[in-house]
Formats: C-alpha cells, sequence, structure tokens
C-alpha cells in the first residue's frame, strides 16, 4: 500500500536479519515468542490510521450510552464476578484492513475485546525491528516510552505497592503469550502468579514470595478467561474468581463479556458490518454472506464462516451467536517472493482511572495467508504471517 518504504524494506530484508531480530528478543527476555513473529511490520496511509481512529471514537461513544441493564445481560450467571466497575481498563478493536469501492484502504469491525493484549510486547517488539532496520524509525509515532509505562503504572498498579499487585493466570508458564507477561513483570515490578497458587483467608487473598513468605494480593492484573478456565479439567485453586474477597480487579473479569461481540449488533457506523443475534436473523436475510460466531470465544475459536440455516436449527441457544456480515481482507501486504498477505489490526487502548474515554497507546497486526486472521490458522512458518505490528505513513 505504500511502495516507498514496502520496496526498501524488501530489499534490506534477509531471513538472517528475521533470525536476529527473534534472537534480539530473546536475549532481552531471556523468552521467545510462543506465538508465530511475523518478519515484516505493515505499511500504511497515515488516512488509515485516521479512519481507525474515526470508527474507534464513534464505537467509544456509543459503547458508553450502552445502558447498564443491558450490559448486565451480557454475563452468563456462572461467570459472574462481584463489585464490578464502571468502565474497563482495557479496550481492544479489531479492524479487517480492507478496500472500499474506490479501492482505497478501508477498515471494517471484526471484533472488540474489554481484555489486555500483548501491550508490553508490542512495544519491545518495534524497538527491536526498528533496531535491524533503522529507516524504519522516522516512521514511530509512538507515545513515549517512559510516558507509557507511567500510563500502564497508572492503570494497573495504581496506589498501591507493585508487592501487592499480581498478574493472574492459568499455568502462565504454558501460554503462548508469557512473553509479554515477563516483559510486564519487568516493566511493573509484579509477580505473575499461576490462579492454583493463590491462598484464602476469609475474604483476603495472597501469594507466596520467593522467601516462602505469604505476601497480601490488594489489586489483580487479569489474564484469565473464564470461558478457558472452565474447559481445563482437574484445575484446582483454594480461590474461586467468582468469589466475594477484598481485591482490585484490572479489569474486572464481567467486562470479557459485556465488551465482546455480544456488543456488535447494537453499533452502527460507515465501517462496522451488519450484525445480528443469531435468534434474531432476518428471514430474508442471505445467511451465506454472513459469517456465524459464539459471543464468547477466544482466538478464533467456534468460528463458521460458512453458516446455513440448518446450522442455526441445531443449534441449542441462537441467543448466544451472532451473525456478522463478511468482510473481503485485502491482499496488499507484497513479500520477497511477490506473494500477498492480508491483516487485522487491532487497536490498543488502555482506560485511565476518571476519563470519559480510554487513551490510544499502539497497535498490533495479525498477518495471514489463510481464511482466518488469528495466526493459529496460519500454516506453520509460512512467510508474511503471524503476529507484526503497523507503521503509518505521512
Amino acid at each position: 500500500m505504500v511502495p516507498k518504504y514496502r520496496d526498501q524494506f524488501n530489499q534490506e530484508f534477509t531471513n538472517e536479519k528475521y533470525e536476529l531480530m527473534k534472537e534480539m528478543i530473546h536475549e532481552k527476555t531471556g523468552q521467545y515468542t510462543g506465538f508465530r513473529l511475523c518478519e515484516a511490520p505493515v505499511f500504511l496511509p497515515y488516512s488509515f490510521r485516521e479512519k481507525l481512529l474515526y470508527a474507534a471514537e464513534s464505537i467509544l461513544e456509543q459503547i458508553n450510552k450502552i445502558p447498564k441493564e443491558v450490559f448486565d445481560k451480557a454475563i452468563p450467571a456462572n461467570c459472574f464476578v462481584p463489585h464490578d466497575t464502571d468502565k474497563p481498563h482495557f479496550l481492544c478493536i479489531d479492524f479487517g484492513i480492507c478496500r472500499g469501492a474506490d479501492g482505497k484502504p478501508m477498515p471494517q469491525l471484526i471484533e472488540l475485546q474489554a481484555f489486555p493484549s500483548l501491550y508490553a510486547f508490542e512495544e519491545l517488539h518495534r524497538d527491536v525491528v526498528f533496531e535491524v532496520f533503522p529507516f524504519l524509525s522516522e516512521l514511530s509515532q509512538r507515545i513515549p516510552y517512559d510516558q507509557l509505562i507511567e500510563i500502564m503504572k497508572e492503570v494497573i498498579v495504581g496506589d498501591e505497592n507493585p508487592e501487592n499487585v499480581i498478574l493472574l493466570e492459568v499455568y502462565p508458564e504454558r501460554q503462548k503469550t508469557k512473553i509479554d507477561f515477563k516483559i510486564t513483570e519487568d516493566l511493573l515490578h509484579i509477580k505473575t502468579v499461576c490462579l492454583s497458587k493463590v491462598k484464602k483467608r476469609g475474604r483476603e487473598i495472597f501469594y507466596e514470595n520467593d522467601n516462602g513468605e505469604l505476601v497480601r494480593i490488594k489489586r489483580i492484573y487479569n489474564r484469565v478467561i473464564l470461558d478457558e478456565l472452565d474447559k481445563i479439567e482437574g484445575f484446582e485453586s483454594e480461590f474461586n474468581i467468582r468469589e466475594d474477597v477484598d481485591v482490585e480487579w484490572v479489569t474486572h473479569p464481567n467486562w470479557f463479556y459485556k465488551i465482546s461481540k455480544y456488543v456488535l449488533p447494537l453499533l452502527e457506523h460507515t465501517y462496522i458490518p451488519e450484525s445480528y443475534y443469531a435468534n434474531e436473523f432476518p428471514s430474508d436475510e442471505n445467511i451465506e454472506e454472513y459469517v456465524l460466531k459464539p459471543l464468547y470465544s477466544f482466538a478464533g475459536g467456534g468460528i463458521n464462516l460458512h453458516p446455513t440455516k440448518e446450522t442455526l436449527v441445531q443449534i441449542d441457544d441462537p441467543s448466544q451467536y451472532i451473525l456478522q456480515k463478511k468482510v473481503e481482507y485485502a491482499e496488499v501486504f507484497r513479500d520477497p517472493n511477490g506473494d500477498y498477505a492480508k491483516g487485522e489490526i487491532r487497536m490498543l487502548f488502555i482506560w485511565k482511572p476518571g476519563d470519559e474515554f480510554p487513551t490510544y497507546l499502539n497497535n498490533l497486526v495479525r498477518m495471514t495467508k489463510s481464511d482466518m486472521a488469528n495466526v493459529d490458522f496460519n500454516k506453520a512458518d509460512q512467510m508474511w504471517t503471524g503476529s507484526s505490528f503497523a507503521l503509518f505513513v505521512k
């Protein structure tokens, strides 16, 4: 889409530089990524960034107007956690990178979630790519690094002692995103703790530090997805997330359900494809033009790209699914072999206490050559696929 930078990057690219990027990330963190790292960033015109933020602004305004009672209906009864908050702390908005009728790049909303993503890793990823390809640094439009760390501290640690703040996950050492946990630990001086290791004493919860001492947990940077937790056979924990305990959540688990595919049928915008709850799908609409998605799934799970009316009949509870009009991702990202990939861009926002709207921090891009944008659906080691980021050219 931006030939000047794409051509120069492709000319300078070598497999040796790609391996160097991965080794540099390992040297800085002591870990390799648990997901495929794309060889290249994505170059997009600055006008596309303006379209993304224009759409995001409209989405945020509409979200702020959704009544509490409508949000509350989104939370499954068995997933409700006490002491909800007025706002989530994180918001990720995913747009397909498509083309409009005029041939220019156009975003199309795919989904959104009030759940953290690779906020910490993306900063390090960019720094490494800029170090290997110095000419890209002129395209950096990021919040200054020190300022970003302060924002993350304000939201995640707050006024607490970092010792009393944990990043909570289930078997964190097995997660594909564990490198993000490590970077977050280093930046904020908090500890990553497995849910199975949390101790409960009355309404207070604790973790064991490196000296074997119990430390009170007052604030949780939550990375546990209840849907995923419930699928783990034999998992046991002294602390049940659904319990009423004296702790602050960042972000509260209820928001995973409230801002999700659940709200897509409630939103309207030029860059938002039509969506319906499956139980309200109009009889005169052509279902073949839609994708069937469960309301609550992670990493592309349960999506049906080719639903039929018979598919709907077989669903026990259609109200737990949406039908979203298909969009065509543009195959515009040329690799050195002349093949093309397509992508989905995730805009990463963080919601500071007291702010009416969240702050845009950065982005990540999922590159693919398959029908699904999630990196898990790419063929192993397929060039120009995996986790990337976008650079915008004025």
